[in-house]
């Protein structure tokens, strides 16, 4: 049997490159410009190797009964691990993907083939854009994981933005975000902020370390107007490799503190992952 080789190609927005697990036989690893973006087994697509990516499945696990299909708006792409999670763990679900990389997702879909009939669709076109034209409340899950490079756009941070969200998501909906801070967290803070002024019922996942300021790390925002099952997400978090907190209530505003509210003419984009946290060689 072949072994498996890296593939190395010039997309739109940097250097990708898809590299074999040599412990899972056909899982690879995809990186632009050095930095991880996504793991995927095509065996196995419940398998979530990214602390942050299990943190997101716990919450699709618990946003409705199991096995129910789901509407899902995805604003990233990458390698489409979470598309293939949620077709793997909710067959029948309707997926569109949006990925501003055409070239990336021409690697992708070539070389990490979409099983048959997974209801996923994928589009190229910019986030925002495809957010503003989306029809009002046609998704159940919207899932930013959204990067250039290693930064979140600072357009799809703003209030604006944020209530482009709400107009597309159900009544029941829910919005979750990957976003990547550390101390004093004036970023994460000011997501929390601005997402307080739309949904009524706000979470955060992430590992303890990196709420208490110790290292740079990835936080998943959970936003929705109903409340969100914290008590199964803390069980569910608790219980992974790497275990994580689960925020709400009076800590999370506490933590949020007088954190201002994000405009479209004052949106930046999250900060610059200092040397080494997350780039590989």
């Amino acid at each position: 049997m072949t072994e498996p080789i890296p593939v190395t190609r010039a997309v739109d927005h940097g250097i990708a490159k898809l590299m074999p697990d040599v412990d899972r036989a056909r899982a690879w690893l995809l990186t632009v410009d050095g930095a991880p973006q996504s793991y995927v087994d095509l065996d196995a697509p419940t398998h979530l190797e990214f602390e942050y990516a299990r943190r997101i499945g716990h919450v699709l696990d618990t946003v409705a009964e199991p096995g129910r299909p789901l509407d899902v708006l995805h604003l990233g792409g990458g390698a489409l691990t979470l598309p293939r999670y949620v077709a793997a763990t909710r067959p029948g679900s309707r997926q569109e993907v949006v990925e501003n990389d055409r070239a990336l997702l021409e690697l992708v879909t070539g070389h990490l083939p979409l099983p048959e009939r997974s209801g996923v669709t994928v589009h190229t076109a910019d986030a925002r854009a495809w957010l503003g034209q989306a029809p009002d409340g046609s998704a159940d899950v919207l899932i930013a994981d959204v990067f250039g490079g290693s930064r979140v756009p600072a357009h799809l941070t703003s209030l604006a933005y944020a209530h482009e969200v709400r107009r597309v998501l159900r009544a029941d909906g829910v919005y979750l975000a990957n976003l990547p801070d550390g101390a004093p967290f004036a970023f994460l803070r000011s997501q929390l902020a601005t997402f307080a002024e739309v949904f009524e019922e706000l979470a955060v996942i992430a590992e303890p370390a990196m709420l208490r300021g110790r290292r740079f790390g990835n936080a998943v925002l959970v936003a929705a107007h109903r409340p969100v099952d914290t008590a199964a997400l803390a069980r569910l978090t608790a219980a992974d490799a790497f275990p994580a907190r689960v925020a709400h209530g009076e800590a999370l505003r506490d933590f949020t503190g007088d954190a201002a509210v994000v405009r479209d003419e004052n949106a930046v984009p999250s900060p610059q992952p200092p040397d080494g946290a997350f780039t590989i060689g």
